[in-house]
C-alpha cells in the first residue's frame, strides 16, 4: 500500500467546505473528506509549529519530549542520557521509523528541519528533500518536487510521502495572477464592524494595529498581507488572503490528485490530511497568527482515506495529533511503544465503537505560556506568561456555542474553572510522574525562567512606544507591572 501524509501548515479546519464553510476553498480536499473519515475534534497537544509536529514524530506530550517552545533550552528534544544505548531510542520510535519497521520506503518532501533546526524530524526517513525556503515556499515550488518524486516511484509499493505545503501561513503569498475567488463572498458572519472595533482597542502582538506582531510594517513582495486592520476592508484584505492560499494550496493538492489517478493507483492509496496548528483569524483579538493554547490556535484538520475503511464518515471524539502514530502501529499490526503518549483511533476509521479523550490538554509556550483543557463543550485556559496581551490567569469558553471565543465565562462560572484547573493538575501530576528518567522539570517552566516565550520576551520597551503611537496608552502601566524584568537594567 502506498500512504500519502498532506501536512498543511497553518490550516484551520473551519476555513474547509467539508467542516462547513461557507466559501469554496477547498474542493479537492472537500472531495477526498468524502472517501474517508473527518475527524471534528482534533487537536495538536502542543502548539504551535516545532512543538507540534515533535509531538507528533515522537508520539510524545512537548512535557515529556522537552519540546514547548520555540527558542531557548525548551525547543530542543530531551538528551537520553546515561540510558542512550548505541542509537538514541527517539530515532528507532520515531513515527516514521515505526513505518520502516512495517516494510515501507519512508520520503519526506519539506523544509521544516531546517526552519527550526530541528534535525530529529528527520529521524526515520529513507529520503528527505528540502525545497530549501524554509517555509517561505508557495505551491508553485512545492509541486514540481512532488509531482518529480511521484513520477519516478509512483507504481513502486510500499511507501510513505509526507510533504508539506505552506501557503496558508503568513505572509499571504498566493500568486497575484491567481485573482481573488472570494471577492464577492461575505466574511465570517461573527468578524462585525463592531467586533473589529473592540478588538481595535487591545493590545498584543497581531492585535489589528501589529498584524506584523509589534508593528504594522508590510512587503511590497505580499500584497496580500496587510500590516494593519483601520477597517473592514482591510479586515476583508486580511481572511481573503489566508482563504485564498487555502484555494491555491488545494489547486495543487488537486494536481497532485490527477497525477495518482493518472497512474492508476488512487483508489488504494491511503491520504491523511492534516495541520500543525490552526490560526487565529480574529479569536481573542488576534490575526493571522498561531499564538495561544485555544480552540482556533490548537484544533487542526484530520481527514483519513484509508482502503477499506468507511467514507463520507465524521468523528466527534477528542483526538491528539500524537495518536497518529499509535494508530499506524495498529494498522501495521505493531504494537505501540511504551513511551508514547497517544492512543490509537484506527477502530474509529472502520466504524468501531471508539470513546476517544475524556478530555485533552493542550499547551502553548512560543507566544505565550499557555495550558488549557477541552472538556465537554468547555475550554478553560490558564495563561502563565501573558505574550503581553494582558490576558487574565483564568479564562472559561463555551466552544459549542462561542466557537470564536467572544465570551469569557470565568467570572461567572468559577465553579467550571475548578473543574478545569482540576483536570489540568491531574494531567500534570500523571505527566510528571511519567517524565523520562533524570527529568524532574516542566519545559513550561524552563521557558519562563529563561525570560519568557522567544516571541515575546525583549520586544516590551520597543512595543510601548508603539502602543504611544497608536492611542493605546491605557496598557502600558499594567504591562510594566506584570513585566518588570523587560526594564531591569
Amino acid at each position: 500500500m502506498r500512504i500519502i501524509y498532506l501536512d498543511l501548515d497553518t490550516l484551520r479546519p473551519d476555513h474547509l467546505g467539508c467542516y462547513g464553510y461557507h466559501r469554496n476553498t477547498s474542493p479537492h480536499i472537500d472531495a477526498i473528506a468524502a472517501e474517508g473519515t473527518r475527524f471534528t475534534n482534533y487537536y495538536c497537544s502542543d502548539a504551535p509549529c516545532l512543538p507540534s509536529r515533535t509531538a507528533l514524530m515522537t508520539g510524545r506530550f512537548g512535557i515529556h519530549n522537552g519540546v514547548v517552545g520555540h527558542g531557548g533550552t525548551a525547543a530542543d528534544l530531551r538528551l537520553e542520557g546515561p540510558e542512550r544505548g548505541f542509537r538514541g531510542r527517539f530515532y528507532t520510535e520515531a513515527l516514521p521509523y515505526t513505518l520502516r519497521y512495517s516494510g515501507y520506503h519512508t520520503v519526506s518532501i519539506s523544509p521544516f528541519a531546517e526552519r527550526h533546526t530541528s534535525l530529529s524530524f528527520l529521524s526515520g526517513f529513507n529520503e528527505m528533500h528540502n525545497t530549501g525556503k524554509g517555509g517561505m515556499e508557495s505551491a508553485e515550488e512545492v509541486t514540481p518536487v512532488v509531482t518529480d518524486w511521484l513520477e519516478r516511484n509512483a507504481e513502486r509499493d510500499n511507501w510513505f510521502l509526507h510533504l508539506n505545503y505552506w501557503d496558508p501561513h503568513t505572509p499571504y503569498r498566493a500568486p497575484e495572477e491567481f485573482g481573488n475567488p472570494f471577492a464577492d463572498d461575505p466574511l465570517p458572519q461573527w468578524l462585525t464592524e463592531d467586533v473589529l472595533k473592540e478588538h481595535q482597542q487591545l493590545v498584543g502582538p497581531h492585535k489589528p494595529w501589529e498584524i506584523a506582531m509589534f508593528d504594522n510594517a508590510t512587503s511590497p513582495r505580499f500584497p496580500r498581507h496587510p500590516g494593519e486592520l483601520p477597517d473592514m476592508d482591510a479586515l476583508r484584505s486580511m481572511i481573503d488572503g489566508y482563504d485564498c492560499g487555502i484555494r491555491y494550496m488545494d489547486e495543487h493538492i488537486g494536481r497532485l490528485m490527477k497525477l495518482l489517478d493518472a497512474k492508476g493507483i488512487l483508489d488504494d492509496t491511503a491520504i491523511i490530511i492534516s495541520a500543525d496548528h490552526g490560526e487565529n483569524m480574529g479569536e481573542l483579538g488576534i490575526y493571522g497568527e498561531h499564538g495561544t493554547a485555544d480552540h482556533a490556535t490548537c484544533r487542526i484538520p484530520m481527514i483519513v482515506k484509508w482502503p477499506g475503511a468507511q467514507k463520507g464518515a465524521a468523528d466527534e471524539q477528542l483526538r491528539y495529533n500524537l495518536d497518529l502514530a499509535p494508530t499506524l502501529a495498529e494498522l501495521f499490526d505493531k504494537q505501540p511503544y511504551p513511551s508514547w503518549d497517544g492512543k490509537s483511533f484506527a477502530g474509529a476509521l472502520f466504524g468501531q465503537p471508539d470513546e476517544g479523550w475524556k478530555h485533552l490538554v493542550i499547551s502553548q509556550c512560543a507566544h505565550v505560556c499557555q495550558r488549557s483543557v477541552r472538556f465537554g463543550d468547555f475550554l478553560y485556559m490558564r495563561t502563565y506568561h501573558d505574550g503581553y496581551h494582558l490576558f487574565p490567569q483564568e479564562m472559561l469558553f463555551n466552544i459549542k456555542e462561542d466557537p470564536h471565543e467572544q465570551t469569557d465565562l470565568a467570572p461567572s462560572h468559577p465553579e467550571l474553572c475548578r473543574e478545569g484547573a482540576h483536570r489540568l493538575m491531574e494531567w500534570h501530576d500523571e505527566m510528571m510522574a511519567t517524565m523520562p528518567k533524570g527529568y524532574d522539570t516542566d519545559p513550561l517552566w524552563t521557558v519562563m525562567k529563561e525570560g519568557g516565550p522567544l516571541h515575546a520576551k525583549g520586544n516590551l520597551p520597543d512595543y510601548i512606544e508603539y502602543l504611544k503611537k497608536t492611542g493605546r496608552e491605557y496598557a502600558i502601566p499594567e504591562l510594566k507591572k506584570r513585566h518588570p524584568q523587560e526594564f531591569e537594567a
